[in-house]
C-alpha cells in the first residue's frame, strides 16, 4: 500500500501566528470590500444604450441614467472621431423625478464626422 504524503505542520508555538495572520488577511479583504461598496452605493450611474451618426455634423446618443432618489443630474455627452478625439460635446440636464431610472436622448453637433457617441459623466 503506497504511503500518503504528509503535509508539513507548523513548528510548535507557531500555530497562533498562522491563525492571527489568517484572521488579519480576512479582515483586510472585508475592509477593502466595504470601502469599495461604500464609495459606489448611492452614486449616479449611466449607460450608453446606442448612438446614430445622423450626418457629418450630428450624432444622436441614447442613454440610461440611474439617479438615487430621483435627483436632478447634468450629464456630459461627447462624440468621438475615428482617432478617439472629441469632435462634439454637450450637456444634458436630467430633471428630478420620482423614477430613479430614466432614458434620455441627446443630439450633438460635431465639428467633423464622428464615429461614436457616449456619455462621459453625470453628476
Amino acid at each position: 500500500m503506497p504511503s500518503r504524503p504528509t503535509l508539513p505542520r507548523p513548528a510548535p508555538g507557531q500555530l497562533k501566528w498562522w491563525v492571527i495572520g489568517t484572521v488579519g488577511i480576512l479582515a483586510g479583504v472585508a475592509l477593502v470590500v466595504w470601502l469599495g461598496l461604500s464609495a459606489t452605493l448611492g452614486q449616479p450611474s449611466w449607460q450608453t444604450l446606442g448612438y446614430k451618426v445622423v450626418s457629418d455634423q450630428q450624432v444622436r446618443v441614447d442613454f440610461q441614467v440611474y439617479r438615487p432618489g430621483g435627483t436632478a443630474l447634468t450629464c456630459t455627452i461627447e462624440a468621438l472621431a475615428i482617432d478617439f478625439s472629441p469632435v462634439g460635446t454637450t450637456t444634458v440636464k436630467v430633471p428630478a423625478s420620482a423614477d430613479e431610472t430614466t432614458t434620455q436622448s441627446a443630439m450633438l453637433r460635431t465639428t467633423s464626422r464622428a464615429v461614436t457617441g457616449q456619455v462621459k459623466r453625470c453628476s
